[in-house]
């Protein structure tokens, strides 16, 4: 279905995880995943390089929770459940523990990167993560990052770089990567180490975890919120088709 620039499609965590297990079997082209909620709807809508970009993705899976519930209620094809990348995350590593399937965690700063790689391998025995490096590298060090990540034999590469940076890299080496899925993920790192905390569960299922952020962020997400919300409700209310 439409939402704004973005086809969104009806999936739920566990057909993600089982979408992810049969690429990685049958040795597929690399997919890139991309993730939608209202600050990407907005930005999409103002920054022409990002709607270029996730335009181009193979899988946009809803990760925000308004945009499942405007599904069921506008009389659109239904999305099962809200799949945020924080939560994926976790379906993955328990789906992927023991198989032969790896992983690789791009982004953030090098003590989070360091320390999710650590909680992750700790908390699901038999998890594979082939190699890892944080975000700080610039445009003339892609290549190098690229060919670590094609080196390391990953399956999944975990790309967290923050909108619009890493579905723009994404783009930018998908036909250099040899893995099977490229999955943004913003800034799901610092929440399994802890330095970001998730929303009360209520919170959560009253689609108001970005509000919960803004109250924990103020000085680096108040702005962000309170323009991006109201904009990507617009964008979602009046620009929407079942196709």
């Amino acid at each position: 279905m439409k939402f704004g620039d973005f086809t969104v499609d009806c999936l739920s965590r566990a057909d993600l995880v089982e979408l992810a297990l049969k690429d990685c079997e049958r040795n597929s082209p690399a997919k890139l995943v991309f993730d939608v909620n209202g600050h990407a709807l907005s930005l999409a809508r103002t920054d022409q390089s990002y709607r270029s970009a996730v335009q181009q993705a193979d899988i946009v899976h809803a990760d925000g929770g308004f945009i499942v519930t405007l599904s069921h209620r506008l009389g659109l094809p239904a999305i099962p459940e809200r799949s945020a990348t924080t939560d994926m995350i976790h379906d993955f590593s328990e789906a992927f523990s023991g198989t032969a399937h790896s992983f690789y965690l791009l982004g953030g700063e090098e003590r989070v990167n360091k320390q999710c790689t650590e909680i992750l391998l700790q908390r699901y025995p038999g998890l594979q993560v082939a190699g890892r490096r944080n975000g700080f590298f610039s445009r003339e060090e892609e290549e190098e990052a690229v060919d670590a990540i094609n080196e390391s034999g990953a399956a999944i590469l975990w790309v967290g770089l923050g909108k619009p940076k890493e579905q723009e890299f994404c783009v930018r080496w998908k036909d250099r990567l040899k893995v099977r899925w490229i999955v943004t993920c913003g800034g799901c790192y610092n929440y399994i180490t802890g330095d970001y905390g998730r929303a009360p569960a209520w919170m959560q299922r009253s689609n108001l975890e970005w509000v919960h952020r803004m109250a924990t962020e103020p000085r680096k997400l108040f702005w962000r919120y309170a323009i991006t919300t109201p904009h990507a409700l617009w964008i979602a209310m009046r620009e929407h088709s079942a196709s």
